[in-house]
């Protein structure tokens, strides 16, 4: 074996899923267990530092919408993670078709109302899509790639 050949399972053994799926009941408490299972996510991806705060925020935001949406008699909610090294992409699914509205007039007091406002203002980009029987809520956060020239993803 020349100096430069490296074994095949070295390399293999280093390979990570860049997405991961789960399905959650539809209850406030799926939350904390999508904030704590996303951090892991993360920590697998070698995703540290302010992102993953700020993807801990997104994911419970969106999470929290989607059960209120269904309401809590809904049976589960879908959560998945991509990670593509530049970008992460939260994706949160309820069977409710009807549409998340952002408010840009809530009551200083009002107990909710806000999240789609926080998505909006912390994600690079969200979106809506209706899959026939209810609705995938998205957020997506760009990745800094370390030692990259700003604003390029390349090194």
């Amino acid at each position: 074996m020349s100096t430069r050949a490296r074994p095949v399972a070295a390399r293999l053994a280093l390979a990570v899923s860049a997405s991961v799926t789960y399905r959650i009941p539809s209850e406030p408490r799926s939350a904390g267990w999508a904030r704590r299972e996303l951090r892991r996510q993360l920590g697998r991806w070698r995703v540290v530092g302010e992102l993953v705060g700020v993807a801990e925020l997104l994911v419970s935001e969106l999470v929290a919408n989607a059960v209120r949406a269904q309401g809590e008699g809904g049976a589960w909610v879908g959560v998945r993670f991509v990670f593509s090294g530049e970008r992460l992409r939260l994706e949160v699914r309820d069977g409710s078709a009807e549409q998340p509205v952002l408010n840009d007039d809530v009551e200083e007091d009002a107990e909710c109302g806000r999240g789609l406002g926080i998505v909006a203002a912390v994600a690079a980009g969200w979106g809506v899509v209706p899959d026939g029987t209810g609705k995938v809520v998205w957020a997506e956060l760009a990745v800094a790639v370390a030692g990259a020239e700003p604003g390029t993803g390349r090194r």
